[in-house]
C-alpha cells in the first residue's frame, strides 16, 4: 500500500511542475507579445503619420484657407497642389515603400529627411496650415542613424516649426529670440531624450525578441525531431531485430530443415537398400539436432556452434568438410595471409555468408567442385566461394538468401559481389574491414 501511494504521488508532482512551467511559458509569451505589439504600433505610426498630417493640412488649405484668402485656384492653389503631389511622391518612394520592404538605409533616410523639411518650408511659405505636416519631422527624426543625427533632426524640425509660428525672421527682437531659443531647446531636449533611449534600447530589444523567437522555434523543432527520432529508433530497432531473427532462422532452421527433407527424400528413394536408408536417416537426425542447437543459439543471439569451438578459418574448414560429406561434392578450403583475430560480428557474418553460399550450391548449382578461400590482407578480410555449377543470370530471381547475405555484410561495413553466368558457375566475393575484437582496425590500415 505504501508503494502504491508513493507511486501515485509522483504524477501529481510531475503534473504540478509541468503546470508551473506551462504558466511561466504563457507569461513569457504574453510579455513578448506585448512588446512585439508595441514595436508594431510604433512602426505603424512611422508609416501612417506623414500621410495623415499631409492629408489634414491639404484638406484644411483647400477647403478653408484658400477660399478665405480670396485667391483663385490658379496660380497659387495649383502651385500648392503641385507641391503636395511632390510631397506625396517623395514620402511614398523615399519613406513608405522602403519602410515596408525594410530597405531603409541611414543615408537614404537622411536625404529623405532633408527633402521633407525643404518641402515643409516651401509649403509653409504659402500657408501656415502646413505646420501640421511639418510635425511629421519629429517622427521621422527617430529613423535617423546614428542617434546624434536624430537629435539634430529634432532640432531642425523644431527650428523650422517655431520660426514659422513666431515669425522670428520678420521681427527678430531680443525677447522673441530668447523665447524662440528656449522653446526650441526644451522641445529638442524632450523629444531628443526619447530618440536617445529608443536608439539604445530598440535594437537590443528587437534582437532579443528575434533571438527568443528563434529559440522557441528551435525548441519546437527539436521537440518534433526528438519525437521523430525516438519513433524512428524504435521502428529501426524492431526492424533490425526482425531482420536478425529472419536471417538467423534462414541460416539455421530453414537450412537445417531443407537438409533434413533432402536426406529423408533420399532415404525414401533408397528404401530398398537398407544400408543407404540408415545412412540418410542418420544424417537427417544429425541435421535436426544441429538445427535445434542453432535455433537455441540464435534465440540467445550467440555465435554459431562452429565458431564457439574454433576461430573462423577452422570453423570454415569444419563447415565445408561436413557439407562436402553430406552433399557428396568435392570442396576445398584455402586460407591466405596472416591470421588475425576479428570482431565476433565480422566472424559470424563471414561464416553465415559461407554457410548460405554452400547451401545455395547444394540447392541450385549441381556443381562438381567448390572452392572456399579466406584471405587476410591486413586492411580487409576477403571471402570467396566459387563453384563450377550451372550458374544463373545475375540480378534475376534474387531470393532472400542473397538479400540477407548483403544485409549482414553491409551491417559490418563490408560489400558483397555475386558473379555468375549460365553454364559458368557462380562466385560470391565478400570484403569486410579487418576490425579486431577491441573495435580497432588492423595496423596496416593505420600505417596507410
Amino acid at each position: 500500500m505504501i508503494r502504491d501511494a508513493g507511486a501515485g504521488e509522483r504524477p501529481r508532482s510531475g503534473t504540478y511542475g509541468s503546470a508551473v512551467a506551462e504558466e511561466a511559458e504563457i507569461a513569457n509569451r504574453s510579455r513578448l507579445a506585448w512588446k512585439e505589439q508595441q514595436l508594431r504600433i510604433w512602426d505603424l505610426l512611422q508609416l501612417i503619420t506623414p500621410w495623415l498630417l499631409l492629408t489634414i493640412s491639404t484638406a484644411i488649405y483647400f477647403s478653408w484657407v484658400l477660399p478665405a484668402s480670396g485667391e483663385r485656384f490658379w496660380p497659387e492653389g495649383a502651385t500648392v497642389l503641385g507641391l503636395v503631389a511632390v510631397a506625396v511622391l517623395w514620402v511614398l518612394f523615399c519613406h513608405t515603400l522602403p519602410l515596408k520592404r525594410k530597405t531603409l538605409r541611414p543615408v537614404s533616410t537622411g536625404i529623405f529627411f532633408v527633402g521633407l523639411l525643404t518641402l515643409c518650408v516651401t509649403l509653409m511659405t504659402y500657408s501656415d496650415v502646413f505646420l501640421v505636416f511639418t510635425i511629421a519631422g519629429f517622427f521621422h527624426a527617430y529613423l535617423l542613424r546614428p542617434w546624434p543625427l536624430g537629435v539634430l533632426g529634432v532640432l531642425a524640425t523644431s527650428v523650422v516649426l517655431n520660426a514659422s509660428v513666431m515669425r522670428v525672421w520678420a521681427d527678430p527682437t531680443a525677447d522673441v529670440l530668447a523665447e524662440f531659443i528656449l522653446i526650441v531647446a526644451v522641445q529638442t531636449a524632450a523629444i531628443g531624450v526619447g530618440i536617445v533611449l529608443t536608439a539604445r534600447s530598440e535594437p537590443e530589444e528587437r534582437k532579443r525578441e528575434e533571438l527568443v523567437e528563434r529559440l522557441e522555434a528551435a525548441l519546437h523543432e527539436n521537440a518534433g525531431l526528438h519525437a521523430q527520432l525516438v519513433a524512428q529508433a524504435r521502428e529501426s530497432g524492431a526492424q533490425d531485430e526482425r531482420q536478425r531473427l529472419a536471417g538467423e532462422i534462414h541460416d539455421t532452421l530453414a537450412q537445417g530443415l531443407a537438409g533434413i527433407i533432402t536426406q529423408l527424400q533420399a532415404a525414401e528413394r533408397s528404401a530398398s537398400r537398407r544400408g543407404e536408408t540408415e545412412e540418410h536417416v542418420a544424417r537427417a537426425l544429425r541435421l535436426a539436432r544441429s538445427s535445434l542447437t542453432e535455433a537455441r543459439r540464435s534465440v540467445r543471439a550467440l555465435a554459431p556452434q562452429e565458431l564457439g569451438r574454433a576461430h573462423l578459418p577452422d570453423a570454415l574448414r569444419t563447415l565445408t568438410e561436413r557439407w562436402s560429406e553430406d552433399q557428396g561434392v568435392s570442396a576445398q578450403v584455402e586460407v591466405t595471409g596472416t591470421r588475425e583475430p576479428l570482431s565476433p560480428a565480422i566472424e559470424v557474418s563471414l561464416f553465415r555468408v559461407a554457410q548460405e553460399s554452400l547451401t545455395n550450391v547444394a540447392k541450385h548449382a549441381k556443381a562438381s567442385r567448390v572452392g572456399v578461400t579466406l584471405s587476410y590482407t591486413g586492411i580487409e578480410v576477403l571471402l570467396d566461394v566459387r563453384d563450377d555449377g550451372r550458374g544463373f543470370v545475375t540480378g534475376v530471381g534474387t531470393g532472400f538468401g542473397l538479400t540477407s547475405m548483403r544485409q549482414r555484410i553491409r551491417g559490418v561495413g563490408g560489400h558483397v559481389e555475386v558473379q555468375s553466368a549460365p553454364g559458368e558457375g557462380t562466385s560470391v566475393s565478400v570484403r569486410v574491414p579487418a576490425i579486431a575484437p577491441g573495435g580497432t582496425r588492423a595496423e596496416g590500415e593505420t600505417d596507410r
